[in-house]
């Protein structure tokens, strides 16, 4: 049965990482549901986190090729109940002056905010997990969604669960 798994890699920051692991997986037929880049709490590395879609030993085989690349430093699949993780979306809804107070309500159960406000729409943000999400995107639908950009997943481990490691300067040694 296919699951969706969190990878998370720690990678120098250097031009074309990303290549290489999206590469990685396009070469071995791995899906991946969403990827997010960016900067860790240490200088020149950046946090890579990955959403697979498939079997145990689908993602396990994915670990091990990503530790192959030679800027990866170190690895790790995230499990749902020893991380937090979240996803930001920003949702361009279509509204009107008949619609607008409706979908502020709506806005508001989730806990969201509306970030832009033009004559024909409303620009909401939201952060949370990917239910919550795809529920309030479900729930503006009925209104019309103009335009949805999404971040993927973001991970990391809950404090008592195993840190990141620090990296020392030289990275390959």
């Amino acid at each position: 049965m296919a699951t969706k798994y969190t990878l998370v890699a720690l990678v120098e920051d250097k031009p074309g990482v990303l290549n290489a692991i999206a590469s990685l997986f396009r070469r071995r037929g791995f899906n991946i549901d969403s990827i997010a880049v960016g900067h860790s709490e240490q200088p020149n590395i950046s946090r890579v986190t990955v959403v697979v879609n498939g079997s145990p030993a689908v993602m396990e085989q994915a670990r091990k090729q990503l530790n192959k690349i030679v800027e990866v430093i170190k690895t790790f699949n995230v499990k749902p109940d020893e991380s937090v993780s979240r996803e930001l979306a920003l949702i361009k809804v279509k509204a009107n002056p008949e619609t607008r107070s409706e979908i502020m309500q709506i806005v508001s159960i989730f806990r969201a905010n509306i970030i832009d406000v033009a004559h024909d729409s409303l620009t909401v943000e939201v952060t949370g997990d990917e239910d919550k999400v795809d529920s309030l995107f479900r729930l503006l639908r009925s209104f019309g969604i103009k335009e949805m950009s999404r971040t993927g997943r973001i991970a990391m481990t809950r404090g008592a669960m195993e840190q990141m490691p620090e990296i020392k300067e030289d990275h390959n040694g």
